[in-house]
């Protein structure tokens, strides 16, 4: 070290033992008009698990149990949050910032969708702009007051899940599941970067668990026996629910009607979810 060191390592060229490295710290802030309680992130290893509709549905579930919540939909190149709402309006602003659309019941939400001028227009973008945007949706829309936040994440571990974890202030995450061979090394990398990024893992959604049969009431496992038990434990987590293959969930989301579905399947996430709100 120096005689005349300063303390400053970051104005330093000088390789010395007592070189300390500066933590660059990228987290933002959300707009100055927001005021965000809770951040929960909804995320997969894979697409097609059913990610967008547990997001849809843990925000009709804690709407109804009458907190304020929103959705920000972070998957850019895949947004589908704004058809489960029947949403078609576009997004508004001003020199102040972007306001959300709100859903029919209230739910505060924005997505690429709501920016384009064709909901089927491609967003064709690398990585660093699709992130950029993700970002936008955080810093730049007024949320106003929000109990919940629920991000729906694409599927992976790449730009974008980086950025949200990087940037945003997330109380826990969702892992959403299938019941397929591969789920285990889904779950495992989901698992590996929360861990990495110091983000508490809240527990895990199995979709397409199963199906009911409506003349006989039996279930069966469409895609194989589950092993979403011992996968959880296998990760010290748990699994929060189990969600059917059921015509009804699939007609809710594509009529735009996810606030009118009824089903008991997400009733104990939300009990946890109250009860983090409630120890706040």
């Amino acid at each position: 070290m120096s005689e005349n060191c300063n303390q400053n390592c970051s104005e330093c060229s000088e390789d010395c033992a007592e070189r300390k490295e500066e933590k660059i710290d990228f987290s933002e802030k959300p707009h100055e008009m927001s005021s965000i309680k809770r951040v929960i992130g909804i995320v997969s290893g894979k697409g097609g698990v059913g990610k967008s509709l547990v997001t849809s549905m843990l925000a009709v579930i804690m709407k109804r149990r009458g907190y304020r919540t929103a959705i920000l939909d972070a998957d850019i190149t895949g947004p589908s949050i704004p058809k489960a709402f029947g949403i078609t309006e576009k997004a508004r602003g001003n020199e102040m910032g972007l306001f959300p659309i709100e859903s029919k019941t209230g739910i505060s939400i924005m997505s690429v969708n709501m920016l384009l001028e064709n909901d089927t227009e491609p967003v064709v973008w690398r990585g660093p702009l699709i992130s950029g945007m993700v970002k936008q949706f955080w810093t730049d829309v007024i949320w106003r007051d929000i109990d919940f936040m629920f991000i729906d994440m694409p599927p992976g571990t790449g730009d974008v899940p980086l950025t949200v974890f990087q940037s945003i202030a997330v109380d826990g995450i969702i892992i959403v599941t299938s019941p397929q061979e591969l789920v285990s090394m889904i779950v495992s990398k989901a698992v590996k970067m929360a861990e990495m990024m110091g983000i508490p893992i809240i527990g895990v959604i199995e979709n397409m668990s199963y199906f009911k049969c409506p003349d006989c009431n039996k279930e069966y496992q469409i895609f194989g026996e589950s092993h979403i038990e011992e996968i959880a434990k296998n990760h010290n987590t748990k699994v929060l629910g189990k969600l059917p293959i059921d015509p009804g969930i699939a007609a809710a989301c594509d009529k735009g009607m996810i606030e009118l579905l009824n089903g008991d399947w997400l009733d104990k996430l939300g009990d946890i979810l109250e009860d983090m709100e409630e120890k706040r």
